[in-house]
């Protein structure tokens, strides 16, 4: 391998929250990541909603009562 055409590799130490989860090779020596299988609702089974500007509740809103009831004839 020549030393000249190839990055640097690094045992790359990957951090969420401040604590570290995995260790892989990368380019670069540590990675900080906001989502990883460990803390992704679809990996963990816990549904959280993230919804900062009221989007939910104005779905919510919008579709309560009889809503669909009155389109049907």
């Amino acid at each position: 391998m020549k030393t000249e055409t190839h990055p640097k590799f690094f045992n790359c130490k990957v951090f969420h929250n401040g604590e570290v989860v995995m260790e892989v090779g990368a380019t670069v020596p540590e990675l900080h990541v906001e989502v990883w299988s460990g803390s992704h609702p679809f990996f963990t089974g816990r549904q959280a909603f993230v919804d900062a500007a009221g989007r939910v509740e104005k779905f919510q809103r919008k579709f309560q009562g009889n809503y669909f009831q009155a389109k049907k004839k």
